[in-house]
């Protein structure tokens, strides 16, 4: 299987032509080639038969155990075009059947069995082509060559792009080196074809204050540091009856601002090194305390509370928020022995978010499980900041009704042996930092069931997207009262009324057969171009398309199913895209327009792609 055929392991809605039959067809043609090619040396001669039961063992020794071939081509600079001296260039799967380009980029590898290899290609500094798709190993190695190997061998020509790099130091307003700060990289990664923010990594400076990130793909990049308590507790008076605990850093994103949305967002292209410097300044941190109160009243933690509730997880759990709702990289924890919470802060405006999940054993019938939620908004401004309340509330259930509608009864409702958890609904949160991967996901509730429920809560407005694994089925609409998701997002808050949101699925589903042009249906000697395709929808939808990969060693042909009835346009490029394709400007800028199809309701439509030339 294709490392990035995304498709083929999202329960099987392509269809893919014939793969093995036509290697194994292009492998004999090979050997029977070589075979008669042996034989015409030595002509003129009748070897007399051979002795009965040594005729397998004739058959073996006239013709070869295998027939191998010699590679040879050149590793480039995909930024610049200059040869790479150095870059190894092996087969996977035989470690000894490597070689390293010389001073003008050119290797040779001899003895390579003919037929399908693959084939990788190194070197420290650059990357090979990435994945079409960003996740959390999105800077991961992307997919090898395929090369069919013969017996008259093209020269191979390989790129490698190099990576970047966000360096600089960490200094004090004293002129000090800020040593063992850690520093947070995000990165704008696209994610059902938009863009989003995600974390990208750590790293600590060292005795000089200096750090380094490298390896790094081009893209938007935003750089933050962790806040940093001084070692010695402070006992400055700062107002009567109030006393700074400690001193420290805060927490600040470059240059130098402590909210996100002022953040540089630092461009890298390939290669490029980008210096990005903090100066940071020590303050004053003052305690914050609070009191997280139960629904029946009685404080969080104390003997009290188990009359009414009991937590079924973890302890109360705290995060802190700037104005904006973001989550900022300050810590907070629930005391135990004092049944509060408590942080160290930096003057500042903050919100404190509490969350628990309980049981309400005053429910007599069952024991009710639920999600209890409460903040507190507060200023930090020169002394410390007791006594405040949190008062926790259940959190209303964020459900998602599933329907059908039906080619030829209208609506109808899935009953419950039809659906077989088909729907996967992912919500990412919108124009926001990540402070920590992860996405909220729905869920039924129970199988079969046509209800959905938010599993994991996370605050803020929120894309939806969504993926049907029943290839009988495609996605309607999509809708949160007056809301249309697929043009607005959901926007989950402390205390908001959830809207009645409805998920309408469609059973006279569209299907798309692809088709690489006659010319490039053949997989022949080489390295072979695989080409990725993305089907984008003319209409607002919350389905999600992934980006797919054709290349005639899988097949001249591939089907995509389950596809809402209606206009597309198809992307098709030479190398592995992410492509923003929700975002009209990033679809307009394309130097192609895409390819148009219309799909009719229940029918399969062909089209022959259109690729870019090599």
């Amino acid at each position: 299987m294709d490392p990035i055929q995304t498709h083929e392991r999202a329960g099987g809605r392509l269809r893919r032509g014939c793969r093995l039959v036509a290697l194994r067809a292009v492998c004999g043609a090979f050997l029977l080639a070589a075979a008669l090619s042996h034989a015409q040396e030595e002509p003129g001669i009748l070897e007399p038969l051979p002795p009965a039961g040594q005729e397998t063992q004739a058959v073996a020794e006239s013709v070869p155990v295998s027939v191998v071939a010699t590679l040879h081509g050149v590793v480039r600079n995909a930024a610049t075009g200059e040869p790479l001296p150095r870059a190894l260039v092996e087969i996977e799967g035989n470690a000894e059947a490597g070689v390293l380009t010389d001073g003008e980029g050119r290797f040779e590898l001899s003895g390579v069995p003919v037929g399908p290899q693959t084939i990788k290609v190194r070197k420290p500094g650059f990357q090979d082509r990435p994945y079409a798709t960003e996740d959390v190993s999105y800077q991961g190695e992307g997919p090898a060559h395929n090369v069919l190997v013969a017996a008259e061998m093209p020269a191979l020509d390989f790129a490698l792009t190099p990576t970047s790099v966000i360096h600089g130091r960490v200094e004090f307003s004293t002129g000090d080196p800020g040593q063992g700060f850690t520093l947070t990289l995000l990165k704008q990664v696209v994610r059902n074809g938009r863009a989003v923010w995600a974390q990208n990594g750590t790293t600590k400076t060292n005795g000089e204050g200096a750090y380094r990130f490298a390896g790094l793909p081009a893209g938007i990049y935003a750089l933050y540091t962790q806040p940093v308590m001084e070692s010695e507790p402070a006992v400055t008076e700062v107002a009567s009856g109030a006393r700074v605990a400690r001193e420290g850093f805060a927490s600040v994103f470059y240059p130098g601002v402590r909210e996100f949305s002022g953040a540089t967002r630092i461009r890298l292209a390939a290669g490029q090194q980008a210096e990005a410097n903090l100066l940071l300044t020590p303050e004053p941190f003052y305690s914050v305390t609070a009191t997280a109160i139960l629904p029946n009243g009685k404080t969080y933690g104390g003997e009290a509370y188990k009359q009414g509730f009991i937590p079924s997880g973890p302890a109360l759990t705290v995060e802190v928020q700037d104005a904006s709702g973001s989550r900022l990289a300050y810590s907070a924890q629930f005391d135990t022995e004092s049944h509060t919470i408590q942080a160290k802060l930096p003057n500042g405006t903050y919100t404190l978010l509490a969350v628990s999940r309980f049981v309400d054993v005053q429910i007599a019938t069952h024991r009710h499980s639920e999600f209890l939620w409460g903040n507190a908004e507060f200023s930090v401004e020169g002394h410390e900041v007791p006594n405040l309340h949190i008062a926790l509330a259940s959190m209303p259930a964020w459900v998602i009704h599933l329907s059908t509608l039906h080619a030829s009864t209208q609506n109808g409702t899935y009953a419950s042996k039809q659906l077989q958890t088909p729907v996967a609904v992912a919500a990412v949160q919108a124009e926001q930092a990540l402070m920590e991967g992860g996405d909220t996901y729905f869920t039924t509730t129970d199988e079969g069931s046509d209800r959905m429920e938010l599993s994991r809560y996370a605050l803020g407005p929120h894309w939806l997207s969504t993926q049907v694994s029943d290839s009988n089925l495609c996605v309607g609409s999509f809708s949160a009262g007056a809301i249309n998701l697929a043009r607005e997002p959901l926007n989950i808050a402390l205390g908001a009324t959830p809207p009645p949101m409805e998920l309408t699925l469609r059973d006279d589903c569209a299907k798309l057969t692809l088709q690489l042009p006659p010319a490039l249906s053949e997989f022949l000697p080489g390295d072979e171009p695989f080409y990725t395709v993305y089907v984008v929808p003319d209409f607002d939808t919350t389905a999600d398309i992934p980006p797919m990969n054709m290349h005639a060693s899988s097949g001249p042909t591939l089907t995509v199913e389950g596809l809402t009835p209606g206009s597309y346009h198809v992307y098709v490029f030479d190398r592995p895209i992410r492509l923003e394709y929700r975002n009209p400007a990033v679809i307009a800028a394309l130097p192609k327009p895409g390819q148009a199809v219309t799909l009719t309701a229940g029918a399969t439509s062909s089209l022959v792609l259109e690729v870019p030339e090599r």
